[in-house]
């Protein structure tokens, strides 16, 4: 945007307008998506088995990351000389919420994979905003008809239960569902610590799934390097990061709070350096509940996280491309 359109156009203030995501503009014809990224709010908190609140995450994400719309040319990154998401270059659409049917598991799963099929099809890139963790085994079951994909996972819990008193679908079964998809090359699962969601025998399963599990302690004895050497170069990169991967000092509004969680950074990083090692195909950012956090902070967090994401996931594609033509 010119400096003179600045002066005349709207201020657009974070707090005036419709709070889509970073005020973003909607679609709502999910067959004419015409975008680079495009938003979907997933509403979905039955998988829960401690605390719900997370069907109201993608409302809180979304009015938090009117926040980080307030950049009229784009969001410039001093420490890396870097200007992101130019919004001449950086199209970025919100779908709205997939439909909920109360009680009705099976067909709101049904109805997120529908819709992150739509996402696919059009060529856009799908931020998928959470809801439970139950909704990542839809996400990624999307994928069966595109490449295989290397799933990157932030969280606290593993997430591999098999099967409890019938249930196979819930926010603690979605990586093991995950792990039986035959478009889904490998697992890479970070955060994992204290008293966690599965038991020894699921850690085992996950490992000779051909997962990589590394803990908090672990990720930050080895440091960024020595364990984005663990992590496949070159791959198609679905990340699902639960927001209890982040200690709750800083995200407390989660349904299964565990301290000793990652800092800001810790996670950034990854994600930068995985967008400019592989590509990045898709990301979600689940139980993220606001009703637990009257700061917000959990829901700016989660925000600011994924307009960092979609920066870095355009900029070096955009990067590569240059590279290509030279």
């Amino acid at each position: 945007m010119s400096d003179n359109a600045y002066e005349t156009g709207r201020l657009n203030l974070p707090f005036v307008g419709h709070t889509t995501f970073a005020k973003s503009p909607v679609v709502s014809n999910w067959n004419e998506i015409d975008a680079d990224f495009a938003v979907l709010g997933v509403p979905y908190d039955m998988g829960c088995q401690y605390r719900s609140g997370a069907r109201f995450g993608p409302r809180g994400i979304r009015a938090s990351s009117t926040l980080f719309s307030f950049g009229h040319s784009g969001a410039y990154d001093y420490e890396g000389d870097t200007l992101y998401l130019q919004k001449e270059k950086v199209r970025i659409v919100d779908l709205g919420d997939v439909d909920m049917i109360h009680t009705n598991t099976e067909k709101c799963l049904e109805n997120t994979e529908a819709a992150v099929r739509a996402i696919l099809k059009s060529g856009a890139t799908p931020v998928i905003l959470g809801g439970d963790h139950a909704i990542t085994a839809a996400n990624v079951a999307a994928y069966s008809e595109e490449e295989p994909i290397h799933v990157v996972q932030f969280d606290a819990h593993l997430d591999f239960v098999d099967e409890r008193h019938g249930v196979r679908y819930g926010h603690g079964n979605c990586m093991r569902r995950i792990s039986e998809m035959e478009h889904v090359s490998g697992m890479t699962q970070l955060g994992i610590r204290n008293v966690s969601s599965s038991n020894q025998a699921d850690h085992q399963a996950a490992k000779d799934a051909g997962s990589t599990i590394l803990s908090v302690r672990q990720v930050r004895k080895l440091g960024l390097q020595a364990l984005l050497e663990k992590i496949p170069a070159g791959k198609r990169y679905y990340l699902t990061i639960d927001i209890d991967g982040f200690d709750p000092s800083i995200a407390p509004g989660t349904g299964t709070p565990s301290h000793g969680g990652f800092a800001y950074y810790e996670v950034l990083e990854v994600i930068e350096q995985l967008a400019q090692r592989g590509d990045i195909v898709g990301v979600d950012v689940c139980e993220v509940a606001p009703p637990y956090d009257p700061t917000e902070v959990t829901s700016i967090l989660a925000a600011q996280l994924l307009m960092n994401t979609i920066g870095y996931i355009a900029h070096h594609r955009e990067q590569k491309a240059l590279g290509a033509e030279a």
